[in-house]
């Protein structure tokens, strides 16, 4: 007996064995940076006749049953299939529910559609909803788009579905041939980054609810905190601080006992902008870019017989510092909102003129919002190196 074809807008949560024709349109890998880089599972967006579009995860145990089969814009029939609620900090959809591959899963390539098959896909925002959406990390973007203009095909007013012309200009967020994302000029309408006084960011982290959000600040050096060091010595795998033996350094993030250490900046300053004044933290990354020498340089420099290079003389053009005005960026995370909270991570720096264009913005890379010496491992995006032009995070926080 045949089965039954329905539509995604059709799906319950539970096992379905109907059957769904769509066109897959991305797919990329989840994997777990922490463990190595490993395969979690492979996420598929698709999308049916009705333009509907489905998030579609297949899981790494059954993935090899079906990954030669997997390429961008190929149509499918597929069936026996699981439906489960999305998770609500990484949804690819408006659909609340998603598909997952199992065991009685039915995937087969589809020539002849009953129904021509939409080639791609849009969810359509205001630019309210855009702007809303900035630096919140809940979704996925791959293309963004400005209807630029909107006409009808018939004059008449319209009895049916009539159809209507629409100009759209587009702009692809993530490289097909590197997957890393690229500075889409259109992006950065939407993903602008507030300037707040440092008086007000002691006020933000007081009145409003915990989130991670970023702000830019212009303030000056008053002074560069000394007691706290200027360098620690970190996992090069993690970039965590080392628990040190006489003979060896122990990473507990990385449970590792013989790990390999790297030599990293870490410099708390006082700035101050005329409204108060903050502490802030600046990692390696930041530091490093900014003066073109890495710590290890630096600590060549300091080297003294028999002194570990923490526990030297703040390095020169560190020093300096003190009395200049610099614009950062500021990446405020659950932990500004704890009441351990003392110090803001500056994550990127501007040069020259006090702005922050994507091509000069300087990423910290260190990842670590507390003032213990970063004990919070920093999770990166996993770029799938395949023909599907898409990519996947997983997040540290539960919550994209």
């Amino acid at each position: 007996m045949a089965m039954t074809k329905v539509f995604f807008s059709d799906l319950k949560s539970g096992r379905c064995s109907s059957v769904v024709e769509a066109r897959l349109l991305r797919f990329w890998e989840a994997k777990n940076v922490k463990r190595g880089g490993e395969l979690m599972w492979m996420d598929l967006l698709m999308v049916d006749v009705n333009s509907t579009m489905m998030q579609v995860t297949i899981s790494a145990g059954r993935l090899p049953q079906f990954r030669d089969m997997l390429h961008a814009g190929t149509m499918f029939s597929v069936s026996g299939f699981d439906v489960s609620r999305c998770a609500h900090n990484f949804r690819l959809t408006d659909s609340s529910l998603m598909i997952r591959f199992s065991e009685t899963t039915s995937f087969q390539v589809l020539t002849e559609p009953v129904s021509p098959l939409p080639e791609e896909a849009f969810r359509f925002r205001n630019q309210q909803e855009l702007i809303g959406l900035a630096n919140t990390n809940t979704q996925l973007p791959d293309i963004i788009g400005e209807i630029l203009s909107v006409k009808s095909t018939v004059c008449d007013p319209p009895e049916e579905k009539n159809r209507v012309m629409v100009t759209l200009k587009l702009e692809r967020l993530i490289a097909r041939d590197t997957g890393l994302p690229s500075a889409a000029p259109l992006l950065k309408s939407y993903a602008k980054v507030e300037t707040m006084t440092i008086a007000k960011l002691n006020g933000f982290i007081v009145s409003a609810a915990s989130q991670e959000i970023d702000f830019l600040c212009t303030g000056k050096v008053v002074r560069v905190d000394t007691d706290k060091g200027w360098c620690y010595v970190a996992c090069s795998k993690c970039s965590k601080n080392f628990q040190r033996t006489e003979t060896a350094f122990t990473c507990g993030v990385c449970n590792n006992s013989h790990a390999v250490g790297a030599l990293r900046y870490r410099v708390e300053m006082a700035i101050s902008d005329g409204t108060a004044e903050g502490t802030f933290i600046w990692f390696d990354g930041v530091l490093t870019e900014l003066h073109g020498i890495r710590a290890s340089e630096a600590a060549q420099m300091l080297a003294e017989d028999g002194v570990n290079p923490e526990d030297t003389r703040l390095p020169l053009f560190i020093a300096d510092m003190e009395g200049k005005t610099y614009t950062f960026q500021v990446r405020v995370t659950a932990y500004n909102f704890t009441e351990h909270h003392n110090t803001f991570t500056i994550t990127c720096i501007a040069k020259d003129t006090g702005l922050l264009p994507v091509d000069d913005v300087v990423n910290n890379g260190d990842g670590d919002d507390n003032d213990d010496d970063a004990d919070n491992p920093t999770i990166e995006p996993s770029p799938a190196a395949d023909d599907q032009g898409g990519t996947s995070k997983t997040r540290k926080k539960t919550g994209a």
